[in-house]
């Protein structure tokens, strides 16, 4: 335990506890998010393709009896007129990628409910004017359309009018009933309040709303992946550690060498009495010459002038 004594310091606390919270934010947070988000978007494309081969049904037949299922998608038809001057504009849109409007319009079915109609797209004269907006037909009118659900109210984007027509910012059946005074029956949508999108070629329909792609997106694979970080981060922590033990064993080995062993010394030779005695070997002669006398300076002189007391 004591070589673990370095996972209490600052830098592998605050190393583990991010990888703690990494780890759970990936199991918790943010795979489940990308996982629900592809299982919305299946779920979506398996309604779509549904809605495809089905025949439309009555609408008030999911008016009088509201299901609980998710009926968004569903073809429907609905007999009425559509009500004069209900006509209102959803602003910011796109045709064939470039600007748009939205129109909507109320729809009195004959049993005198009224429903919320989205009619399809016009586009912007010169990118950015609003065209002149051609009024539903009048007298009573047979159409075919798709649920959908609210959009819901964006915040800080209120209604307005403009150009003469009143303007909204997304299609939810309860602002544009307050906006055209009207009160709106809202198709249930498997618990969402609903509207109708008309189809192609239907009484007082501009062009339609595509249908979205069916494709299920990234999400699952961005799912998988976030799993995948989840198990890895604490998988290569425990491999810092790993090799930190790793390095510390090695500095330990280096650090402390193995002691030498002691040395051997030679047996003595055991003594035979009957050998003989070698005598002693002979002391060597230096052979190094003498070193030469140095004379002092009195006497080279007195060499050369001879001794004065004599």
């Amino acid at each position: 335990m004591r070589r673990l004594t370095f996972l209490l310091r600052p830098s592998w606390v605050i190393l583990a506890a991010v990888v703690v919270a990494f780890a759970y934010l990936c199991f918790t947070i943010l795979a489940p998010w990308q996982l629900g988000k592809n299982g919305r978007t299946s779920h979506r494309n398996q309604l779509i393709a549904d809605s495809v081969s089905a025949a439309p049904v009555d609408v008030t037949t999911l008016l009088d009896k509201p299901a609980t299922e998710d009926t968004e998608w569903r073809r429907v038809s609905a007999t009425g007129n559509y009500i004069p001057g209900s006509t209102v504009l959803e602003r910011l849109q796109r045709l064939e990628d470039k600007p748009a409007y939205g129109v909507l319009a109320a729809f009195r079915l004959d049993d005198g409910r009224t429903l919320l109609v989205d009619r399809g797209l016009v586009a912007a004269a010169d990118g950015v004017q609003l065209p002149p907006i051609a009024e539903p037909p009048s007298g009573p009118q047979r159409i075919e359309a798709r649920l959908r659900k609210s959009e819901g109210i964006i915040p800080g984007k209120d209604p307005m009018t403009r150009d003469g027509y009143r303007q909204v910012y997304s299609i939810d059946t309860g602002q544009v009933s307050t906006v055209l005074g009207t009160p709106l029956t809202t198709v249930p949508t498997g618990g969402h309040p609903g509207y109708l999108q008309l189809t192609d070629k239907q009484p007082g329909a501009f062009t339609p709303q595509p249908l979205p792609q069916l494709d299920a997106g990234p999400y699952l694979s961005y799912g998988l992946q976030w799993i995948a970080f989840g198990v890895m981060a604490p998988l290569g922590l425990g491999y810092f550690v790993y090799a930190e033990l790793r390095e510390r064993r090695k500095e330990r080995a280096t650090a402390t060498p193995p002691p030498a062993p002691a040395p051997t010394e030679p047996p003595e030779p055991v003594k035979d009495s009957h050998a003989p005695t070698e005598p002693p070997s002979p002391t060597p002669i230096s052979t190094t010459p003498p070193t030469p006398h140095q004379q002092t300076t009195a006497e080279r002189l007195a060499d050369r002038y001879g001794n004065a007391r004599r």
